[in-house]
């Protein structure tokens, strides 16, 4: 049977897709900046969370520190700064409970399209709600629906897996309460899905085997943060949060930008992090270790308290750096001759990107293919009206870039009300010639083979990509709102 579609059309000041973090953090701007707003968030599962209620791996975790990756209207309290999944989902939620925003969200509500009418100064929204669709409409759109596919991994071309006669598993879709205990398991990647398996697959597995075509930086760093607990018991609540907010907003940024200048010497300070992590372990520096790109090229990876390396020293875990030659029936030939057996491979080579949860977005019912067009200070596509695409860092936590975007358009959409504008576009001068980069500037192969899907940034303002979260905090709240945008006035009503 189809689905059943009827006309239950409801007009709202904005609707909001997605509640995972970036959508809860853009409903609590909303409903307090703009109180008399009437607004909705889209959920097309079941949950509140997003990323962390999709991914259950072993031992899922954040990145990046909880200090800047938590709200910054409801401060992470806890002493870790890492935090695993659970922890994550359970704040969040909790987040959104306490500010009534929770009552906001319609779930089972998957986006299908959204066609802007010039006519009518409103997007028409076709959402599938649990089986039966329903139109919804709106003066602006917020898509908090991240950059990857929920329901499609990425396409690895690994030699010869259909020969394999074990269990293969892709990180994104790992199956529930599945027991690894004794099995032999290689985890194909080198990003951070598969820095945060080894150590928890290791506990029960019988032997791990990380196998990378090429190395990935890596740091232990501290999972309780000694100077944030000193703050705390010195301090009051408030201003500690405060504090202990700015030094992991400013501190990580300084060696960002210490890896970007001086690469070499950057490089240095991770090898001889992982040196001493090392230690008389049996797996080598070189080349399980040495990348051939430069720090923050690729996004860093962290473990935290060493749990990366402390698992290469248990004796049933190690790191191989070679090509697939071919997938056996029970492992895997590299390309120098070694031969690992495995009962399970795990494909954590990366995630299938994907703006706006796969909705096809329409202008006057015109298509718009966002592979072609430029953002707007990292926020507004070019020629597509009252709608807003969330996007993170790929070198700070995701949520400071997604808080920057709600704050600017918050405040944009406080200057159309002033205004009595109704449309607010982003449209580039036809004058201006920009050379397109990639909207997210990393070179890891996801993204790259990306390149043809997603919206590109260029070399002059206000298209440029975003660079920074002080820069961006400033920019949301007291930069340039006409350079790059074309604003229309309110239609007037014909009785």
């Amino acid at each position: 049977m189809g689905s059943i579609e009827r006309d239950t059309r409801v007009d709202l000041d904005v609707i909001i897709i997605g509640a995972g973090i970036s959508g809860i953090n853009a409903g609590y701007r909303v409903q307090t900046e703009l109180p008399g707003y009437q607004y909705t968030i889209l959920e097309a599962r079941g949950a509140i969370g997003g990323t962390w209620d999709l991914f259950r791996y072993p031992g899922i975790r954040s990145d990046s520190d909880l200090h800047t990756f938590g709200f910054p209207w409801r401060p992470w309290s806890k002493a870790n700064s890492i935090a695993d999944g659970p922890s994550i989902r359970k704040y969040i939620r909790e987040s959104a409970e306490v500010n009534g925003i929770d009552r906001k969200i319609r779930f089972q509500n998957k986006l299908l399209s959204a066609d802007w009418s010039t006519s009518t100064q409103r997007w028409t929204l076709l959402v599938n709600a649990d089986g039966e669709k329903t139109h919804l409409s709106a003066r602006f759109v917020i898509f908090s629906t991240g950059y990857y596919d929920y329901n499609t991994p990425l396409k690895a071309s690994i030699p010869g897996i259909d020969n394999f006669q074990g269990e293969t598993i892709h990180p994104q879709f790992w199956p529930k309460d599945y027991d690894y205990t004794g099995k032999k398991m290689i985890i194909i990647g080198s990003g951070a899905t598969a820095i945060t398996l080894l150590p928890n697959l290791a506990e029960k597995a019988a032997h791990v085997t990380v196998l990378q075509r090429s190395p990935s930086y890596i740091m232990a760093i501290p999972a309780v943060d000694p100077t944030a607990n000193f703050i705390r018991k010195w301090l009051p609540t408030w201003f500690a949060h405060t504090i202990v907010r700015w030094k992991f907003l400013i501190l990580p940024f300084i060696f960002f930008k210490f890896c970007r200048a001086f690469p070499n010497a950057a490089r240095k300070v991770i090898q001889d992090n992982t040196k001493k992590q090392l230690g008389n372990c049996n797996v080598p520096l070189d080349p399980n270790f040495k990348p051939s790109y430069n720090p923050w090229e690729q996004r860093l990876c962290v473990c935290p308290d060493g749990d990366f390396f402390k698992a290469l020293h248990r004796g049933n875990a190690d790191m191989v750096t070679d090509t697939i030659k071919t997938v056996t029936a029970n492992g895997i030939q590299t390309d120098s001759g070694k031969s690992i057996d495995a009962d399970v491979i795990i494909t954590a080579t990366g995630l299938k990107m994907q703006l706006a949860g796969g909705s096809k977005i329409t202008v006057d019912s015109k298509p718009i293919d966002v592979s072609t067009k430029y953002v707007w200070k990292g926020v507004m596509l070019q020629d597509v009206p009252n709608a807003a695409i969330v996007v993170g860092y790929t070198n700070a936590s995701w949520t400071l870039g997604a808080d920057a975007t709600a704050r600017l358009v918050c405040r944009l959409l406080k200057k159309m009300d002033q205004g009595r504008e109704g449309v607010v576009v982003a449209t580039l001068d036809p004058r201006l010639k920009l050379n397109p980069s990639p909207m997210v500037n990393l070179s890891s192969t996801y993204i790259e083979k990306a390149k043809g899907e997603m919206p590109k940034s260029g070399d002059v303002a206000p298209w440029k990509p975003r660079s920074n979260y002080l820069t961006d905090y400033w920019v949301a709240g007291y930069g340039n709102l006409t350079n790059g945008l074309k604003f229309s006035k309110i239609l007037k009503k014909v009785n």
